[in-house]
């Protein structure tokens, strides 16, 4: 996985609270059981004005020349909301988002999240509309997140401050799946196997066939 320490980037408002899965990837557009694939269905009945015929909707924050490239989504409250599936992250990272912030988050989507290399960053309400402003008006629409630090740098320079998890901000400052977060244990694990397994050897005898 991709790690995240340090991004500077374009980014877009999309201030709607309870994003559910099911808008960021309408099931319809779930095709594929592959993470590859999915980003043209992201946001689909917001992003097209006729979506049988991927018409682009100009209204809608992604299409806007501005937020060309957008990489970082300034949302509302409880993003990510809804069902459970991965696709919803999925999309959002192949289409280049590495960075969502909102005053909270689906849980399972919030884990997601970390699992796929993006970083979902929890700031108040009110400063994500002063940002969204900012961004309205700031010669590029660019913020700074920076991880290591955990700190946002908005158009004006202003320095706002975030926490996240530490095992979250872990996994992806080092880009660790989960499977690597367990390989980091492998000594201990190496040294509990080299115990149990002489004082249960019957759990490790291979059957008489």
């Amino acid at each position: 996985m991709e790690t995240f320490n340090r991004l500077t980037a374009v980014a877009a408002p999309l201030l709607r609270a309870n994003i559910d899965t099911d808008a960021i990837i309408p099931s319809r557009e779930m095709k594929l059981v592959s993470k590859t694939g999915l980003s043209a269905g992201l946001f689909a009945n917001w992003r097209y004005s006729d979506v049988a015929a991927r018409t682009p909707n100009p209204a809608f924050v992604l299409n806007q020349p501005r937020y060309q490239g957008a990489q970082i989504v300034l949302a509302g409250e409880n993003f990510g909301c809804g069902s459970s599936r991965e696709h919803a992250v999925w999309a959002l990272r192949e289409y280049g988002i590495r960075c969502i912030v909102a005053p909270s988050f689906g849980a399972i989507f919030q884990s997601n999240c970390i699992r796929n290399g993006i970083a979902p960053v929890v700031l108040p309400e009110s400063q994500i509309l002063d940002l969204a402003t900012s961004l309205e008006t700031a010669g590029a629409p660019e913020l700074t997140i920076d991880l290591e630090r955990q700190t946002l740098r908005a158009p004006g320079g202003e320095n706002l401050s975030f926490v996240m998890d530490a095992a979250n901000r872990e996994q992806l400052l080092e880009g660790l799946d989960e499977i690597d977060v367990t390989l980091k244990q492998s000594s201990h694990i190496e040294a509990f196997e080299a115990v149990y397994r002489p004082a249960h050897p019957w759990l490790f005898r291979k059957p008489v066939l």
